[in-house]
């Protein structure tokens, strides 16, 4: 890995602020400075973003939480996301949702996030979706040049498959960092057919969205089985699910959903724990409903 990347090893959660919203009690700049700072106090300083998390409307009150405790910027880690755009946003005569890696595009969406989070650099700028439209080298110079013009500090993908990264990765000088992507013990695909070691082959730390599936977890896993694991490891299933992923090679990040403090407190403890190897599988087998070949 490359030096700007080493913050991504130090976090054991990304804090996703995409259902921000849905917690108006923390939108306004005072109360969501002091949440982050008791996050910060609890050693999370990574928060995920995207132009489209509350159309635009979570990185402004990020943005303004910022302003309002100026100390907390050189505290925390950014990442945000650009390049799909809503149906309710395409102002053409189709208004039909479609993504967008043009140069131009990501460059303006570049400026605008600064802006929107009152930041003087993004920490980790990812394409959040492949483009089958995109120009490559266009695109990929563009990004160069906000690296070298400071406004972006290192890039990354979002919902990629290998070739796809590995085709961005040949028209640049600048290391993919990271792919964020679904995983989770209820999404396993990507385990058994070769893209986790694409990922750990390619140096990209794998940001995993969703980690909890979806909160569906819960209920896919036996109660007699969740009672015993609790038992042996003190987790509840929310703590599993997360230890569960972070036991994989290259140890994925979650990046968490929620913002409920007892939900956070759970997913640390999953997070700083091993479990024994026999549980893991019988976790992954609950949830498949299928012993391993």
């Amino acid at each position: 890995m490359t030096e700007p990347s080493h913050y991504l090893a130090d976090t054991p959660l990304i804090l996703g602020m995409m259902r921000l919203l849905d917690h108006p009690e923390l939108t306004a700049p005072a109360r969501l400075a002091d949440w982050i700072r008791a996050r910060l106090d609890e050693g999370l300083s990574v928060y995920d973003h995207a132009d489209i998390y509350g159309d635009t409307q979570c990185e402004q009150a990020f943005g303004a939480a910022l302003a309002s405790n100026p100390g907390l910027r050189q505290q925390l880690r950014v990442i945000t996301k650009a390049g799909i755009v809503p149906a309710g946003r395409d102002l053409s005569r189709w208004h039909t949702k479609h993504y967008r890696a043009e140069a131009d595009y990501l460059t303006t969406a570049v400026d605008r996030a600064l802006g929107r989070l009152q930041l003087e650099q993004i920490d980790t700028f990812l394409i959040h979706r492949p483009d089958p439209l995109m120009r490559a080298d266009d695109t990929l110079m563009a990004l160069e040049r906000a690296v070298d013009a400071g406004k972006i500090r290192q890039i990354g993908v979002s919902n990629f498959l290998p070739e796809q990264w590995r085709w961005l990765q040949r028209h640049t000088r600048l290391p993919l960092a990271c792919n964020q992507s679904e995983l989770s013990l209820g999404h396993t695909g990507a385990v058994f057919d070769g893209t986790l070691e694409a990922h750990l082959s390619d140096g990209l730390r794998w940001l995993a969205w969703s980690p909890l599936g979806g909160g569906a977890l819960a209920d896919a896993l036996p109660r007699d089985l969740l009672a015993a694991a609790k038992e042996e490891t003190g987790l509840c299933e929310t703590g599993l699910a997360i230890a569960w992923l972070r036991q994989l090679p290259g140890a994925p990040i979650p990046v968490l959903g929620s913002m409920r403090s007892s939900r956070i407190q759970a997913a640390l403890a999953g997070a700083r724990s091993t479990l024994p190897r026999p549980l893991w599988y019988a976790l992954l087998e609950a949830v498949r409903q299928h012993p391993v070949a």
